[in-house]
């Protein structure tokens, strides 16, 4: 063998050696993240600066891919995804999932918290029930983030609750498909990514929903008139497989934990100033924006003092240990 194909095997050896060496440093996660809304809405921008926060703090050891608009998963399936591990992260609005368990569907009964200080303490006292359900399940929580406030969109004047009856009320919720039925709508499973077509096409025109989901849609092309009753604020939960979570080195999970904690306080800032922002541009965008009446606010009120009483039947002990953990 010359000297010249000696030395070649030797350097050819000792570059894989090397590179073998060097592998784990290199090794990289990938996560995708599930989500059902516009890439261009609030939740979605902070999923964003989420995943990269935890690509700095790793260095790239954990990427996590954000699929906005339902392109991964319809709102529906997100949940399931995550915990069967098809995604390894997901971004829900919780309450989609209240017929599973009432717990999930709190921050959605009418008027039990209907500001930003009342819905985060809400989401504290919910918190335990959530994890200790989600923990069942093969789930973590990581964060969740309140949507604005809910109003009413209608495509007439609603001065009175009977003034809805009749309407193709959109429900994407057992919550809003409840309120159809005590006002005599017609309740339209709507999810947020087909809102938009669902309005051009007439299939909805009454919706309880936020003035954030109300801009995405461009709800002005369809409907008049935005009623800000402030009813409650609904929470996307975001949540991880908790197999995929558990297998990240130390380092890597601590990264995420951090992550999440400034995403949910950046999220909850966010919403509150997209509050102001959204109506501003319903009413640039020729739509009113009125207060509700005095005889719509005591109706709606009504409802949701039958509401939460359904609630809490549903819910039983842990519910109602939820609510006067909340009202502590």
């Amino acid at each position: 063998m010359s000297s010249f194909v000696t030395r070649r095997a030797l350097l050819a050896a000792t570059g894989l050696a090397l590179s073998m060496a060097a592998f784990p440093a290199f090794a990289q996660t990938k996560w995708n993240l599930a989500s059902a809304y516009p890439a261009t809405n609030f939740h979605t921008e902070n999923l964003v600066k989420f995943a990269e926060d935890v690509k700095t703090a790793t260095k790239g050891g954990l990427e996590i891919t954000v699929h906005p608009n339902a392109s991964l998963f319809k709102a529906p399936e997100i949940k399931r995804a995550v915990m069967t591990g098809s995604a390894q992260v997901g971004e829900v609005l919780i309450s989609v999932h209240e017929n599973e368990d009432p717990i999930y569907g709190v921050d959605v009964v009418p008027f039990l918290a209907s500001s930003y200080p009342d819905a985060m303490k809400l989401w504290q006292a919910q918190k335990p029930f959530l994890e200790k359900k989600f923990e069942s399940q093969g789930l973590k929580t990581l964060y969740a983030v309140a949507w604005p406030p809910q109003g009413i969109f209608a495509n007439k004047e609603i001065n009175k609750i009977e003034d809805l009856k009749g309407t193709k009320w959109r429900s994407y919720n057992p919550g809003t498909a409840r309120i159809a039925e005590l006002v005599s709508a017609q309740p339209v499973t709507v999810q947020a990514a087909e809102l938009a077509q669902a309005l051009a096409g007439g299939i909805v025109n009454a919706l309880m929903t936020s003035s954030a989901t109300g801009v995405d849609s461009k709800i002005w092309e369809s409907l008049k008139y935005y009623y800000d009753t402030q009813a409650w604020l609904p929470k996307n939960v975001i949540m991880v497989n908790k197999t995929a979570f558990d297998a990240l080195p130390a380092d890597q999970k601590e990264a995420v934990l951090k992550a999440a904690a400034d995403a949910e306080k950046r999220g909850w800032e966010v919403s509150a100033i997209k509050t102001k922002e959204n109506a501003e541009k319903l009413t640039a965008n020729g739509m009113k924006v009125l207060p509700p009446s005095p005889e719509l606010a005591a109706a709606m009120k009504k409802i949701g003092e039958e509401l939460t009483a359904d609630w809490l039947k549903k819910a039983g002990a842990d519910g109602k240990a939820l609510v006067d953990a909340y009202k502590k």
